[in-house]
């Protein structure tokens, strides 16, 4: 139907000037977004890089996830739809329960569908693990530290196997103090080196680094020939300000050799821990499809990458409009749903209500109220009639529906439904206004003979 005219063309024409002269290149893209221009603004948001890596890790973090045991051809489905997102690096599930046949597989999956994405091996805890991970074609693998001294015992899994058992775990080659956590890693760090491989060293448990240990940390496993030193914040105490501290002292101290960060989100600020990071000089960013991991999560891929890119234009090479069929890959891999309001991919993470002056705006400005396209990350904007909802919106919806109202039967229906709304506790299926479209129609259609 012809909705009766709110505005005239010239008053629209007037409202885009306006908006036109509020928005600024980059941080306007026509059918992307409109974010703040002061995000682009270096003497308001501080200098950040062209580009940053982010290193997708979310086949590891679901083995932590209570409940997930995905089959391997479903793990193998989503590892090509992760690798077809455009994520320069995957960090796979690890070695535990593969064998080599498996191992190569998952790593010529990657590379037939990306030559160019980094495959990187974590939990390198032995040479065997690190000879399994070279000869399965590996790239690069991870040889985590924890960041205790004797504490470190805590997370050693054989010790819990030989106490078991009965056994005696303390052994000469079971480390005990800081400079034996260190000295066991930098052995493992310059064998992976020696077969060819590149290193990620992720320090763990960063919330409990002091000046003193973290200097003892960089100048250990750099002189092993770490290329990378990854900040993980497990218990996720760390804030955006600490994180970026650390990726300072970090960088000072080890000038040529990249550090990355594993944010968790116990706050909601894994984004930010990210953003802070990357702008004190940190290279690369680990983090998870719908931000799956153990506890409060990761830093979700989806809300990262469109941080950095929207926000303030970092490219980061993700193909954004896959974003929304991933993270729906990733419920059903795991059975984990997120929020309805999940940034950028929730379901309803582009549903404002149903208000007339919401639904309404967009024949304006698509770029409003929602400050990303739905489109641009492969998602969907939702217009729903509430006991809120005008008979503009109402008319948008039935013809949505195949139908075609005058405006007094619109009226009509908006009466009844909203009484139905009323009586019922509960809002309308589409189903419901149908119906209620016909009754009124029904009603309100000329008998033969009559003048129209």
């Amino acid at each position: 139907m012809d909705k009766p005219p709110v505005f005239t063309p010239d008053e629209i024409a007037r409202f885009r000037a306006e908006l036109a002269s509020r928005r600024a290149a980059g941080a306007y893209e026509p059918g992307r977004w409109s974010v703040s221009p002061l995000n682009r603004r270096t003497e308001v948001t501080g200098s950040l890089p062209r580009a940053v890596r982010l290193r997708d890790a979310t086949l590891r973090s679901v083995e932590t996830l209570p409940g997930v045991v995905a089959p391997t051809e479903a793990k193998r489905a989503f590892l090509r739809r992760l690798v077809a997102s455009g994520v320069p690096e995957v960090v796979t599930a690890g070695l535990g329960g593969r064998d080599a046949a498996a191992l190569k597989a998952e790593v010529e999956l990657v590379k037939g569908e990306n030559p160019e994405c980094r495959v990187v091996c974590p939990l390198m805890r032995s040479r065997e693990d690190i000879d399994r991970a070279a000869a399965a074609g590996y790239d690069a693998v991870q040889v985590w530290v924890q960041g205790f001294g004797e504490t470190s015992l805590i997370y050693q899994a054989p010790v819990y196997g030989r106490a078991w058992r009965g056994e005696e775990w303390r052994t000469p080659d079971t480390p005990r103090d800081r400079a034996g956590v260190l000295a066991r890693a930098a052995g493992l760090v310059e064998y992976a080196r020696a077969r060819g491989l590149e290193v990620i060293v992720p320090l763990l448990m960063v919330s409990y680094a002091t000046d003193e240990t973290h200097e003892q940390s960089v100048a250990v496993l750099t002189a092993a020939g770490a290329g990378e030193l990854t900040l993980f914040d497990g218990p996720g105490a760390m804030s955006p300000e600490a994180f970026a501290h650390l990726v300072g002292r970090t960088k000072a101290l080890a000038p040529d050799v990249e550090v990355g960060l594993h944010p968790h989100n116990t706050f909601g600020l894994a984004v930010g821990c990210a953003v802070a990071a990357v702008r004190a000089g940190a290279g690369a960013v680990e983090l998870s499809v719908n931000g799956y991991c153990g506890g409060p999560g990761n830093a979700d891929l989806a809300a990262t990458a469109l941080a950095f890119e929207a926000l303030y234009g970092v490219h980061t090479g993700i193909r954004t409009e896959t974003l929304t069929e991933l993270a729906r890959a990733g419920e059903e891999l795991t059975n984990y749903h997120p929020a309805w309001n999940h940034p950028v991919t929730g379901t309803h993470a582009f549903c404002w209500g149903g208000m007339d002056l919401i639904t309404q705006e967009t024949e304006i400005d698509p770029l409003l109220h929602n400050c990303l396209e739905p489109a641009a990350v492969g998602n969907f904007r939702k217009v729903p009639f509430t006991p809120d909802s005008g008979p503009y919106t109402l008319a948008d919806k039935l013809t949505a529906l195949g139908v075609d109202p005058t405006p007094a039967q619109v009226d009509a229906v908006l009466d009844r439904a909203r009484e139905l709304m009323a009586r019922e506790g509960r809002l309308l299926t589409d189903h419901d206004l149908a119906a209620l479209s016909k009754s009124v129609a029904s009603e309100t259609a000329p008998v033969a003979g009559e003048a129209r």
